[in-house]
């Protein structure tokens, strides 16, 4: 069994990104739980299909299996609810470890969050100074979340 441990931060500036070479990454939800999540994701020429359980805790059960290209494609455009996620991933190593930043795009822009997986949930981890507010604990950050509700329309969406 696989299993995720996660924490999501939000980035406060852009020092991070000088001469930093990000993936693209395109993914939509088949079903966005509970009890899981069902995602496809391109990742540059790579597809997966990932189960993960949908709940906000640090520590999720996650699985990930890879599948083809044109599959992911037709499953993208034909098969999915919500609005697609779309981000530039960047993989940031900071102190030994490796955080990973993405820029939202589309329906998401604008949100820039930085995310870092631990070995333990109680992990220490050196924050970056362009590290900002935690939202680990914030469902508006979860993917699922911002596939429903882009960061885009949060403005025009009284919460």
């Amino acid at each position: 069994m696989g299993k995720e441990i996660e924490r999501k931060f939000l980035v406060k500036d852009l020092s991070w990104k000088e001469g930093a070479t990000g993936t693209h990454y395109r993914q939509g939800y088949l079903t966005v739980g509970p009890p899981v999540a069902v995602r496809v994701r391109i990742a540059g020429d790579n597809a997966y299909l990932n189960i993960k359980k949908s709940t906000l805790d640090i520590a999720r059960e996650e699985f990930e299996f890879p599948i083809p290209l044109e599959d992911a494609q037709a499953i993208l455009t034909g098969l999915c609810q919500g609005f697609p996620i779309e981000k530039t991933r960047y993989k940031i190593p900071v102190a030994g470890m490796l955080w990973e930043i993405d820029v939202f795009e589309g329906a998401n822009e604008g949100l820039v969050i930085a995310e870092i997986e631990l070995d333990d949930p109680n992990q220490h981890i050196d924050r970056p100074p362009w590290l900002g507010h935690e939202v680990s604990n914030d469902p508006r950050y979860l993917n699922t979340s911002l596939s429903r509700n882009p960061y885009g329309q949060w403005n025009k969406n009284p919460r």
